[in-house]
């Protein structure tokens, strides 16, 4: 997969979009199982991520990748901002400049498995793994664009009757039973954003 300097601008500017166009959204699901700032935080960071244009999409993808993660960790408040920064920094630097489908399946493997330490969690704790996790194994089953995107906010939505274990969700206990996990949903919306705009097709 070869991507140019229009296709890595379009890349970032479709991931920072996605957060800042749903950010009240966000915030919405946050206000009833967290601190009810998650929105507001990550439309902060991709903020401060397209204030980096152009430059940032003169960097290799590796590169840009890491710069991206490296802005969020210092950009966004809560769990968040080290959960999701590390996953962009972790992918960027598993990935060669030019990397193959199959080099983006390893590489998102090993970002999910820095997540997981990072966050001391695993899937079905109702964190952003809830979708990641899913999401990963129709990507390396071969899964296009659109089931990918389809698979991301399914998983999304299966967070809503977990109950929350890890993060300030899980102070709630069973009250937090019927609420969507807002990182759940930002990741989905994330990983909607890159595969749409960068097409992947079905492989076998």
């Amino acid at each position: 997969m070869s991507l140019d300097r229009t296709a890595r601008e379009k890349l970032v500017r479709a991931l920072a979009e996605s957060m800042i166009e749903h950010a009240d959204e966000l915030t919405s699901l946050d206000q009833a199982i967290g601190d009810g700032d998650h929105g507001l935080n990550m439309k902060r960071g991709f903020v401060a991520v397209l204030a980096t244009l152009p430059g940032l999409a003169d960097k290799s993808l590796p590169e840009m990748l890491k710069a991206i993660g490296m802005t969020l960790v210092m950009k966004v408040g809560g769990a968040s901002g080290p959960l999701v920064g590390t996953f962009f920094m972790e992918l960027g630097k598993a990935l060669p400049e030019q990397p193959m489908r199959a080099d983006l399946v390893a590489a998102t493997e090993k970002a999910i498995d820095a997540v997981k330490a990072r966050g001391r969690s695993e899937v079905g704790q109702k964190t952003l793994l809830d979708v990641l996790v899913p999401v990963q194994i129709v990507f390396a089953r071969g899964g296009d664009a659109r089931a990918i995107a389809i698979e991301a906010a399914q998983a999304a939505d299966r967070t809503t009757p977990m109950l929350a274990i890890r993060g300030r969700a899980s102070f709630l206990g069973e009250r937090s039973i019927g609420h969507m996990d807002p990182g759940s949903r930002s990741a989905s919306l994330l990983i909607g954003a890159a595969v749409t705009t960068l097409e992947f097709e079905a492989s076998t």
